[in-house]
């Protein structure tokens, strides 16, 4: 993405303005309770107007395998404290070059720390479709260069590993046998 090309559309124009925002010391499952009663994939905490942190389900997803008991567990425990803000007059190229640095996919918006609504790459794509393949450029190249990355790596040494065996299609435990991976019983029949 070239820095210098702006869309012309502004955060503040497209931003969803309707957010519901909870205290921090909300219990998790009172939280969740809400998310579903509004079909919400997030909510904003603040205290006072200002901005402590943003409950994302992928933060609750966090919580059910970490914690044993969520009854006791709070908002703030769990969410997401180191938050990207934009202002509502960024050019919404802007605000999607942020999402992808920060990783992202939404962006309380905010005068002087205090949330006046959230950004997400739905509010973006719905206005200008065609900034897809700029929101999801490189994930596709990225995540095919780490599994080069990590084959050639498996390769390349003695390393022992779980998938499917080369010679006989078994999943199991995997050697590397003259660049072949393979599992212990085909591994025995050489």
């Amino acid at each position: 993405m070239k820095n210098d090309i702006k869309i012309g559309i502004k955060v503040g124009d497209i931003m969803t303005r309707n957010f519901i925002s909870v205290r921090p010391d909300i219990k998790i499952l009172n939280a969740v309770g809400l998310m579903v009663k509004n079909r919400l994939g997030n909510l904003i905490l603040q205290e006072k107007g200002i901005l402590k942190g943003i409950l994302t389900e992928r933060d609750i997803l966090w919580a059910l395998t970490k914690k044993k008991d969520l009854s006791e567990v709070r908002a703030m425990d769990v969410c997401t404290r180191k938050i990207t803000t934009i202002k509502p007059s960024a050019d919404i190229q802007d605000a999607l070059r942020k999402m992808k640095k920060a990783k992202f996919k939404r962006l309380p918006v905010t005068i002087n720390k205090k949330v006046i609504g959230i950004l997400t790459e739905k509010d973006i794509l719905r206005i200008q479709p065609e900034l897809f393949e700029i929101a999801h450029e490189g994930y596709a190249i990225k995540d095919y260069s780490e599994k080069v990355k990590r084959l050639e790596k498996l390769k390349s040494g003695k390393e022992i590993r779980e998938g499917i065996c080369e010679n006989c299609g078994r999943f199991d435990i995997l050697f590397n046998e003259d660049d072949n991976l393979i599992c212990n019983n085909c591994r025995d029949d050489m």
